[in-house]
């Protein structure tokens, strides 16, 4: 009897074990993500304090030196510091991130919810709409945009926005659909509320959590966009430091002077997986037990 009980006494210490390791896991990537962004909210708030130099400054005494103590991040082919452009890249970058998604969150929800709850015509054209986004690819449309309007931040803003807003609307009409289902909206209904009080404080909330996480996993994706048009010369516009400006600098240095795209590459990855740890972290949090 004895040993019985001695082989349950193990098993459950194993499991409590298991189960402890697999907290500490689940715990480990939101820790990580949530440091890495702090990371990049300090270089975006405070770059001249974290910056050893000055961004733009020429040293023709110091081309492409490689990394070293006095340069972390080593020099460009204008003697400029590697660590303090990327530093102040962040900002610019994390602007491109919160200012690319923000007004199409705010204007998909809006148009999804009203579309699903007024249907019709509105939903009719919302449909042609979104079979518009999908034949034509989503970086495609941004780009075609941008060339027009010229380069430049503000009108790369405008350009995510007029697009951007599609994957938010069908995203928050697909849960208010499911939400307009439920029994306490017939029961809105049934009480005589209005249109607005019933979509924006009884449906909208319960369906808005989805979003809110996507949103989170978008912000990746805006870093990307907007290095990625940086690189291309659509965005950010050189002298200014920005990580695909950085990169496309360094690109016809990479056999000599491989640090120039590296490290801003490497500051874009970083960036991307904070964003996507957190979503992760916030959709574990937001799901429902």
């Amino acid at each position: 009897m004895s040993d019985v009980a001695e082989r349950v006494v193990a098993e459950r210490g194993a499991a409590s074990g298991k189960a402890t390791s697999r907290r500490r896991t689940r715990l480990l990537a939101p820790a990580l993500g949530a440091l890495l962004l702090l990371l990049f909210l300090a270089c975006a708030l405070f770059p001249s304090h974290l910056a050893p130099y000055d961004p733009n400054h020429l040293d023709y005494l110091a081309l492409l030196k490689p990394p070293s103590l006095v340069h972390p991040f080593g020099t460009d082919n204008l003697g400029r510091d590697m660590l303090s452009r990327v530093v102040f890249a962040a900002s610019i970058d994390l602007q491109i991130a919160i200012f690319s998604t923000v007004l199409p969150l705010i204007c998909g929800t809006m148009i999804g919810a009203l579309v699903d709850y007024r249907g019709g015509f509105l939903d009719a054209l919302f449909g042609r709409l979104v079979d518009l986004s999908v034949t034509v690819p989503f970086l495609i449309l941004v780009i075609a945009i941008v060339a027009v309007l010229g380069p430049g931040l503000f009108n790369l803003y405008v350009a995510v926005s007029l697009v951007g807003w599609v994957p938010y609307a069908r995203l928050v009409r697909s849960e208010m659909m499911v939400q307009g289902k439920r029994d306490y909206a017939a029961a809105a209904r049934a009480m005589g509320f209005g249109t607005w009080r019933i979509v924006f404080r009884h449906l909208l909330p319960n369906a808005i959590t989805p979003t809110i996480v996507y949103w989170m996993t978008d912000l990746s994706l805006a870093v990307l966009l907007g290095s990625s048009l940086g690189y291309l010369g659509l965005g950010a516009q050189p002298p200014t430091a920005e990580w695909g400006v950085l990169i496309a600098d360094g690109k016809n240095f990479m056999t000599t002077a491989w640090w120039m795209s590296i490290f801003p590459g490497a500051a874009i990855v970083a960036a991307g997986l904070s964003f996507s740890l957190l979503g992760d972290a916030l959709a574990d949090w937001l799901r429902p037990k």
